[in-house]
């Protein structure tokens, strides 16, 4: 595997091999710097190459004393340990957060869930759309009406999940350095989630700060800020919130007049909006790149996944790369010392573990 100096480097993760929110907290690691081992199922495939890069595997039978000495070998030498079953699996075969911290008082254990580790739903499946459903978020997302639109699952998944996952480790590992201590991180989607929504519930209720679904500012029910049909089919999305920033969107566009009057009156914003749904089908969603990005009308178009890759703005900061043949999301955040690098994954899990114990 190729060499990393990113700001984590020297750190040792020990990572459960699981879907969604638990890999992409390991890749984000990894992506800095860390060393990570990835105990996998015996025959398991992969899943998502991107997200599963930099990893050392190995294929470990939790069933066997074997594996399960390879998994606490692997977590008495660890700096972090990451999982994502459900509560009291771990407890289960012997890999719970006692019985290794016991062993290495230094680790940061990290659980991953939807529903968090106590709870009257700790127990039960869900997935992203569940989570999101029970914080409020989902509720606020979709035109009014109409039954709420899934946002992919970047909400809950990844924004509720493996970011505040993430940011718990390092908390954690910051306050190591005074207590000398490890400790168990909790990092619950549904905390997660309800974290992410405190901007919208921390504001005055009215009706352009609202959470009611198609209503409110943000939500898409303003003029300014919702997505709009060109002459060609695509699609472009407008965002001027500021009054400076919608004037420049009208004055640039050509709009009427008297669409300047008016902008934060909720009573107007249907009216406003067909009328410059009418004006953005006149050109093609590349006339209005061309006009309008770049400038303060706050305006960008509507890109599918592939498209993006070839965006000039992205490319510029090299926003993706592309290795064997895969596109790659390039680190993020970036650093000015030490800079996180994509690297590729291989199967010496356990040559890896070898050396953390005979390293100490």
């Amino acid at each position: 595997m190729n060499r990393s100096d990113g700001p984590l480097t020297g750190l040792r993760v020990v990572e459960f091999t699981g879907i969604g929110p638990g890999p992409h907290v390991a890749m984000l690691l990894a992506d800095m710097g860390a060393e990570v081992v990835r105990i996998e199922r015996v025959g398991g495939q992969s899943l998502n190459r991107v997200v599963e890069r930099a990893r050392h595997r190995v294929e470990v039978d939790l069933k066997t004393a074997q594996g399960l000495a390879l998994c606490r070998d692997a977590a008495a030498r660890a700096d972090v340990l990451i999982e994502g079953f459900r509560p009291g699996v771990m407890e289960r075969l012997g890999l719970g957060p006692d019985e290794l911290l016991a062993a290495n008082p230094r680790l940061v254990y990290a659980r991953m869930t939807g529903w968090g580790q106590a709870g009257p739903l700790a127990q039960a499946a869900g997935h992203d759309i569940n989570y999101i459903a029970v914080t409020g978020a989902l509720d606020a997302i979709g035109r009014a009406g109409e039954l709420p639109i899934p946002p992919q699952n970047l909400v809950g998944d990844f924004g509720g999940g493996s970011m505040y996952c993430a940011f718990g480790i390092l908390a954690a590992l910051y306050e190591r350095e005074r207590s000398g201590k490890g400790q168990v991180v909790d990092a619950a989607i549904v905390d997660g989630a309800t974290s992410l929504m405190s901007f919208f519930s921390g504001l005055p209720k009215s009706a352009i700060r609202t959470t009611t679904r198609g209503s409110g500012l943000l939500s898409g029910a303003a003029h300014f800020y919702r997505c709009y049909e060109c002459a060609d089919g695509r699609e472009v999305a407008v965002g001027a919130i500021e009054p400076q920033f919608y004037a420049e969107l009208l004055a640039k566009s050509g709009a009427p007049a008297d669409l300047a009057q008016g902008q934060m009156e909720p009573a107007n914003w249907s009216e406003y909006g067909e009328r410059l749904a009418t004006l953005f089908k006149t050109r093609t969603a590349a006339e209005w790149c061309e006009l309008l990005e770049g400038s303060d009308a706050c305006f960008a178009p509507v890109m599918t996944l592939e498209e993006a890759r070839d965006h000039p703005h992205m490319k510029a900061r090299g926003t993706y790369e592309e290795r064997g043949g895969v596109w790659h999301s390039a680190p993020a955040p970036r650093f000015s010392r030490t800079p996180g690098t994509i690297r590729d994954s291989a199967t010496d899990g356990a040559d890896v573990i070898a050396r953390w114990q005979a390293l100490g």
